[in-house]
């Protein structure tokens, strides 16, 4: 039997990438949820012509958005198995998510994480602060967790039961480290995915700017951190 899979799309300005994203996630998803971050453009209207269901969280913050999309969730009658969190910027390949979902469907994994590596990625899809801060984060998270991720990359699904379990509460740039943290913490079974990352459509609102990439930088380290010494 076909598990129940929903998407959550956190999306702020992604007017021009949004319906791509949404048209290429394969068929298998039951419900697309974007959640519109303080958009200044045509994203709500551009996700909704695409069939996606859109919701708006009006504080700013990656985190925020994954937030209102679970709690949108959590209110409905029938609940997924799986939730699959992709950026809306185009910059994953939606077509990857039954790659992605495989390894829970097939062997009962409880997390999957798309690694974006370096034969797959396109040139200058990641800046070099961005892989930087991977390495670190990762390298991090094996020297004090004997962790065996290698990206904190975006593109992510998870069992449904095990992410309430993981009492997400980050806002803003630290989501993905802490879901991460919580996964080697409670000791769930995961995997990473290789997959393949392009260019983002737009700029990007973390990497793409200096207060962005230093912010992010500080939340990774210190959710490292604060778990190191728990």
């Amino acid at each position: 039997m076909q598990p129940v899979i929903k998407v959550i799309i956190p999306a702020y300005n992604e007017q021009d990438s949004i319906g791509s994203v949404i048209k290429d996630i394969p068929k298998i998803v039951d419900e697309i949820i974007v959640v519109n971050n303080n958009s200044a453009d045509n994203t709500v209207l551009n996700a909704e012509k695409a069939g996606a269901t859109v919701l708006t969280e009006t504080k700013k913050g990656y985190g925020y958005a994954c937030l209102k999309g679970m709690d949108y969730i959590s209110k409905q009658k029938i609940k997924p198995e799986i939730i699959v969190f992709l950026d809306g910027d185009y910059s994953d390949y939606p077509e990857q998510l039954l790659e992605i979902v495989a390894p829970i469907i097939n062997d009962n994994i409880d997390f999957v994480v798309g690694a974006r590596v370096k034969n797959l990625r396109e040139e200058g899809s990641m800046t070099p602060q961005q892989v930087f801060g991977n390495w670190l984060a990762t390298f991090l998270m094996k020297q004090f967790f004997g962790a065996k991720f290698s990206d904190l990359g975006p593109f992510r699904a998870i069992k449904y039961d095990k992410l309430l379990a993981l009492n997400m509460v980050d806002k803003t740039y630290g989501w993905t480290v802490e879901m991460q943290l919580k996964v080697l913490k409670q000791k769930l079974s995961y995997v990473e995915i290789p997959v393949k990352y392009r260019n983002r459509i737009g700029v990007s609102k973390v990497s793409g700017t200096v207060k962005g990439t230093i912010f992010a930088g500080i939340k990774i380290l210190s959710w490292i951190f604060k778990y190191s010494f728990k």
